[in-house]
C-alpha cells in the first residue's frame, strides 16, 4: 500500500500535533455549551476519531452519509445524502466534521439541511482544505490544514475505497490511478 503513494504530503506527527490545537480550538469556543458532532461518513472517521479524543467532554457523536466523488478522483458535482433520515439536531448546536474541503458543495448541503431541521449553530471542521476556487461560497470554522489542488488518500481519505488507513496524508502515483481506471 505505501508502495502507492507518490509523496507524502503531511505525516502522522505533524498530524497528530495538528489536531491537538483545532481541539483547543473547538473546546474554547464550545465550553459550556453542549453540543453534537456530526460526522461525514465515511473520510470523517479517522480524523473525528483522533480529533475527539482529546476532548475530555461529554458529547453526542451522530454520522451522517453522503457522496460526491462516487469513486473518482474528482467530485461529480453533485451531494447525495445516502440516509433516509438526519440525527435530530433542533435547537442544538452542531459541530460538523468531513475529511476535505473541495468544491464545497458537500459542507454547503449537509449545513443547509441542518439549518433546515432546525440546528440552532452549525460550526463546520475540516481536516484539509484545498487551496482552490470553489464551486460554492464555502469555508471551515477550523481547518487541519490548507493543500494544493492535488488528490489525496490517506488518514481516512480514499480512492475507490481504498487507502484509508494511511497514517498520513499522501498522493497516489499517477500509475496506481491508471492501473485501477
Amino acid at each position: 500500500m505505501h508502495e502507492d503513494i507518490e509523496k507524502v504530503l503531511i505525516d502522522e506527527e505533524v498530524i497528530e500535533k495538528r489536531l491537538d490545537i483545532i481541539a483547543d480550538r473547538i473546546l474554547g469556543e464550545f465550553r459550556g455549551s453542549p453540543f453534537v458532532v456530526i460526522v461525514i461518513l465515511k473520510g470523517a472517521l479517522v480524523f473525528t476519531a483522533d480529533l475527539l479524543r482529546r476532548m475530555p467532554i461529554p458529547l453526542e457523536i451522530e454520522c451522517i452519509n453522503v457522496a460526491s466523488y462516487h469513486g473518482e478522483t474528482k467530485s461529480s458535482g453533485r451531494v447525495d445524502f445516502l440516509d433516509a433520515k438526519l440525527p435530530l439536531v433542533k435547537g442544538r448546536s452542531v459541530l460538523l466534521i468531513d475529511d476535505i474541503l473541495d468544491t464545497g458543495r458537500t459542507l454547503v448541503a449537509v449545513e443547509a439541511k441542518l439549518r433546515e431541521q432546525g440546528a440552532r449553530i452549525v460550526k463546520s471542521c475540516v481536516l484539509l482544505s484545498k487551496d482552490k476556487e470553489r464551486s460554492a461560497e464555502v469555508e471551515a470554522d477550523y481547518v487541519g490544514f490548507h493543500i494544493g489542488n492535488e488528490f489525496v488518500v490517506g488518514y481516512g481519505l480514499d480512492y475507490k475505497g481504498l487507502y484509508r488507513n494511511l497514517p498520513y496524508v499522501g498522493i497516489l502515483k499517477e500509475e496506481t490511478v491508471e492501473a485501477s481506471g
